[in-house]
């Protein structure tokens, strides 16, 4: 049986494609390699969100392709974000691709291995096909921790995104399938569940479903095996105050809400095309605030998006600093062909971007440092991970309120403890965006 690598790129949800491809060929005998040059067959998972993740796909790519003669490869195969976006350009440029196909395609990956090399080269234009509800999974994250992707595409019409072009329609997964897959992996050790689609808040309207959101997450709650589930992707529209009762009321569904608001200034929402208003964003906030005393607040802004003044500029800055996130990501905008704002006039210049970047950045560093100043001396329940990979005397962890990858860590000191399990312990020092604390200290839970 030939030896497949696999390389994932992008975001998580892009990843639970790849554990789903890797569990679907696992299946069938075919055998893993981390090492590529070994590999007999190479699949590149890709992502073109943005300019920075389309060169990191493409220099992958002919990373790969050079293993054609470097190495063992035969076939490689490219998949995903970045297939659908640009097909014939890919196609003509490097002629080292064997398959190109597009999201939703990769159960056909199967087929291709299973036929001879000179089946159809571009498979982006074939229908698209899904896994099946019981497929197997592959977990690529540690044994404890998954994402659980809830739908597939988006229905909102950001002016920024190219998500909808490349991936379709917002489409949830059924509710059974969901409860069911989540059920195989907590019967696995999996303890932390992550929901993720493109917008969690929306789950379920296409199936006509009232609540959709609210009635999974109380679902997922009386799993066995279900310890914390964490809400990331939800747009701030659809944040109502049933949801908002149902994750006060659930003590597994942990205190943490990411919302990307993308800004907050209504002239800068509107030309985003974004659906909600600086009072409507607040008005959602302080509901979160009176009904979950405490809870942790996560989002992600833009700026030098086209058009935005400095007096834009000044107004999202401020509102920053007043409403003193406890984790926030900046990103400069993204000029994507194919995207309403591609069209915009009134560019702004990288480098002023880039500048606005890193002060609103500058201003959430000190946000952070003190509010984790003010954890020490508490007792919270830690997720361990395990050694840290660079520094392997490290043991490392995470509160309810860090997501993985994407926020601060604990690092553990003086403490016999083992990945995968949630220990009370108490936090003994803080730095920018980390935490220090010790189990041996800990001598009750205060969440």
């Amino acid at each position: 049986m030939k030896k497949i690598g696999m390389v994932s790129l992008g975001c998580p949800k892009n990843s639970v494609d790849t554990e789903f491809l890797l569990g679907d060929l696992v299946g069938r005998g075919y055998e893993i390699t981390p090492n590529r040059k070994e590999a007999h067959v190479l699949i590149v998972n890709t992502c073109g969100f943005i300019e920075s993740a389309t060169r990191e796909s493409i220099d992958t790519i002919l990373e790969m392709g050079r293993l054609k003669t470097e190495g063992r490869c035969e076939r490689l195969i490219v998949t995903g974000c970045l297939s659908e976006r640009y097909t014939e350009e890919l196609l003509k440029e490097i002629p080292e691709i064997d398959h190109l196909l597009g999201v939703n395609q990769y159960p056909m990956i199967r087929e291709i291995l299973a036929s001879e090399a000179g089946s159809r080269r571009n498979q982006v234009n074939q229908p698209p096909q899904y896994f099946e509800a019981s497929a197997p999974r592959l977990l690529t994250t540690p044994f404890y921790s998954a994402y659980l992707k809830i739908s597939e595409g988006c229905s909102n019409k950001c002016a920024f995104c190219i998500i909808p072009a490349m991936r379709g329609p917002m489409r949830s997964k059924p509710m059974d399938a969901l409860l069911a897959e989540a059920r195989k992996l907590a019967a696995k050790g999996v303890r932390e569940f992550n929901l993720i689609s493109q917008d969690t808040t929306m789950y379920g309207i296409d199936l006509r479903m009232k609540d959709g959101l609210a009635r999974l997450l109380q679902e997922l709650a009386g799993i066995d095996g279900v310890d914390w589930l964490r809400l990331l992707y939800c747009y701030p529209t659809f944040i109502h105050p049933g949801l908002i009762d149902v994750i006060a009321g659930l003590d597994k569904v942990v205190k943490y809400i990411d919302v990307p608001l993308q800004h907050i200034h209504d002239e800068m929402l509107k030309r985003m095309k974004r659906q909600e208003t600086e009072a409507g964003v607040r008005d959602m906030i302080a509901a979160l605030q009176a009904k979950i005393p405490g809870v942790t607040l996560r989002t992600t802004f833009i700026t030098g998006f086209p058009g935005e003044t400095e007096a834009h500029f000044r107004h999202l800055r401020e509102f920053i600093r007043e409403i003193e996130f406890d984790h926030v990501g900046v990103f400069p905008y993204s000029d994507e062909e194919g995207t309403t704002a591609f069209h915009y006039p009134d560019k702004i210049d990288r480098a002023v971007a880039e500048a606005r970047r890193d002060e609103l950045m500058q201003i959430q560093q000190a946000v952070s440092l003190k509010k984790n100043l003010a954890r020490v001396g508490e007792v919270h329940p830690v997720l361990v991970e395990g050694p840290d990979e660079s520094e392997s005397y490290l043991v490392t962890g995470r509160l309810p309120s860090q997501a993985p990858e994407i926020d601060g860590q604990v690092f553990i000191e003086q403490s016999n403890v083992e990945a995968g399990e949630i220990v009370p312990m108490r936090i003994t020092g803080a730095a920018g965006y980390d935490l220090i604390a010790t189990a041996e200290a800990a001598e009750e839970l205060t969440a």
